[in-house]
């Protein structure tokens, strides 16, 4: 285990269904994640990924295990308190972006300043994401690559010190992927954010500091990759 993790999962369990239709989705995972990290969640359809990114964004209540983020153990949040975590520490990026169409980039990005005690300034987060020239548009008058880049602007702006990102470049063509996942790069370095990223891109492990890969509900590899290189280096 990591020594002083930033997220510290032990023991992990889930399952659906009920009687004889129940299916355990995770089955007693134990992973730790320090402070600053860009770890990649591995494993084909249907081994729990998005189950355990759903338990650690505290969007489901888990069956057993405890999950610890920044020294808290959210598995005994519940209401409000629960929100504030959200609004205090998760920043969630998605594979379709969700951004409001009636609003411009530049109003889809503050909408969740507004959520945050310790928001970063909208104008620099635009400058770096490269969406000053397009903050006044809006989503449809814009490239898929710049709609996900908002939607990174608008995880970032909480200042949150964990980012949750499902398959963030799967809706994108190769060369804005890997811009896409240059800039993720850009933001974990500048803004110090722990990252966790759930992908079916195998490539993306080469530019990753922490490697985990689930089958069937079970943690199968869980390394440290000590040849980190950067995105725009790595091939697929």
């Amino acid at each position: 285990m990591t020594a002083n993790p930033y997220l510290e999962i032990s023991g992990l369990t889930k399952s659906y269904g009920s009687g004889d239709i129940r299916t355990q989705v995770l089955k007693g995972i134990d992973a730790s994640i320090s402070k600053g990290e860009v770890c990649v969640l591995f494993g084909p359809s249907g081994s729990g990924k998005s189950t355990f990114l759903n338990l650690v964004g505290g969007l489901e209540t888990v069956d057993g295990g405890s999950i610890v983020v920044n020294g808290q153990d959210i598995t005994t949040l519940s209401g409000r308190d629960l929100v504030e975590y959200r609004r205090r520490e998760l920043g969630f990026i998605f594979q379709f972006y969700n951004l409001v169409p009636d609003l411009t980039i530049r109003e889809n990005i503050e909408v969740c300043r507004h959520l945050a005690k310790d928001p970063l300034p909208v104008d620099d987060l635009l400058n770096s994401l490269g969406l000053w020239e397009q903050r006044k548009k809006f989503p449809n008058q814009v490239s898929g690559g710049q709609q996900q880049r908002c939607s990174i602007g608008r995880a970032l702006v909480k200042n949150p010190g964990l980012l949750l990102c499902d398959e963030p470049t799967g809706a994108l063509d190769y060369k804005t992927s890997k811009e896409i996942l240059a800039l993720m790069e850009r933001v974990n370095k500048r803004y110090g954010c722990t990252m966790v990223i759930v992908t079916h891109n195998d490539a993306i492990k080469h530019m990753s500091n922490h490697i985990l890969r689930l089958r069937d509900g079970v943690l199968v590899e869980d390394e440290m990759n000590d040849s980190v290189i950067p995105a725009f280096e790595i091939e697929w």
